[in-house]
Order: C-alpha cells, then sequence, then structure tokens
C-alpha cells in the first residue's frame, strides 16, 4: 500500500515538471543557474562589461614616509609642509600646531574614516608630549588603538605597521630643527 502511494506520488510529480534521480535538481531548471552558461552579448541587460585601471602594476606596502624635517614631511617622494595627516592612501594637511591643538574635533577625521583605522600613531613634535585623555578615551571609544610618540619614532612605527599592511593612520606634527632628518639623493 505504502509503495503504491509513493509511486502514484512520484508519477504525479514527473508529469508536473518534476524529475526524481539520485541527484538533487531544481525544480525549474534555467541555463543562469548552470556554471557552465556563459553571458553572451544577446542577453541583453546581464551582458555588462567591465572596466579596471591597474594603479600598481605590483602590490607595494602603501605609503611609507621617506623622511621628515622641521618644514614637513617627504611621502612616497611627496613634499607635504607643516603638519599632515596620514590616512593611507591619501595624505592631507592636518589643522594643528601644537599638541595642544589635537583636540576630539582634530581626531575627527581619523574615527570616521571606512574601513576603520586599527592604530592611530600620532607624532607630537620634537618630544613625546601628552595628549588631552579625552582625546585619547574618544578614540578607545571608537575602537582606536592610539600610539603617542615623538615625531622621528611615530614615523618609523607608521613605516613597520603599514609594511605589516596593518590598517594605520598617522597624525604628525614635524618636529624642530635640531632632529630633523633629512633624505641624502
Amino acid at each position: 500500500m505504502v509503495m503504491a502511494v509513493c509511486s502514484r506520488v512520484l508519477l504525479h510529480r514527473a508529469t508536473h515538471g518534476f524529475v526524481f534521480s539520485s541527484r538533487a535538481v531544481p525544480a525549474f531548471s534555467s541555463p543562469f543557474l548552470s556554471r557552465a552558461h556563459r553571458l553572451e552579448p544577446t542577453d541583453d541587460e546581464l551582458y555588462q562589461r567591465t572596466t579596471m585601471s591597474v594603479l600598481q602594476k605590483e602590490a607595494g606596502n602603501g605609503i611609507l614616509i621617506n623622511s621628515y624635517s622641521s618644514a614637513g614631511f617627504n611621502i612616497d617622494n611627496n613634499t607635504v609642509f607643516g603638519p599632515c595627516a596620514v590616512l593611507p592612501p591619501a595624505v592631507l594637511q592636518w589643522n594643528v600646531g601644537t599638541f595642544k591643538d589635537i583636540t576630539e574635533e582634530s581626531v575627527s577625521l581619523f574615527h570616521m574614516l571606512e574601513p576603520k583605522i586599527e592604530i592611530l600613531v600620532l607624532g607630537t613634535g620634537t618630544r613625546l608630549e601628552r595628549i588631552n585623555p579625552s582625546v585619547l578615551a574618544l578614540l578607545k571609544r571608537k575602537g582606536i588603538a592610539v600610539e603617542v610618540q615623538d615625531t622621528p619614532n611615530a614615523c618609523a612605527t607608521f613605516n613597520f605597521l603599514a609594511s605589516e599592511r596593518r590598517v594605520v593612520a598617522a597624525g604628525l606634527i614635524p618636529p624642530s630643527v635640531s632632529t630633523a632628518l633629512f633624505s641624502q639623493k
């Protein structure tokens, strides 16, 4: 009795477009669900060409700080005058004069970026200086680790983290003349 009911159900399904086999097959067959189907120009809107511009032929290490001076920085052989925000792949002027100007407003640029920054390296000039605790607390709430250093060490730390392909940014204030390192060309 059970066999008769099962065979009747299978026959009923077979007549309505279902096929019973040992392999699982979708209830409807479409060439667009097949891996072997290739889109052709006759497929109207489904056929769209994709274009791509190659910016770098080889994968590089991203942005690197080549040198610094009391006037600014040499970043990827481009001169940047004054304080800067290094946000790979961009370098922007940063509107701070001294470490005292690093406020919640001046670091807002760093926590609004996508993809989210893992580590923010702050270079405070010639010497390591204390940053306002409210600024550090804001960045911690946003999930950004902060490394505060003097600018020469901050440049080295940024280069190291960037070479490891970490999602890192830097806010750098140029050091005074006495500790400036000039690139020799």
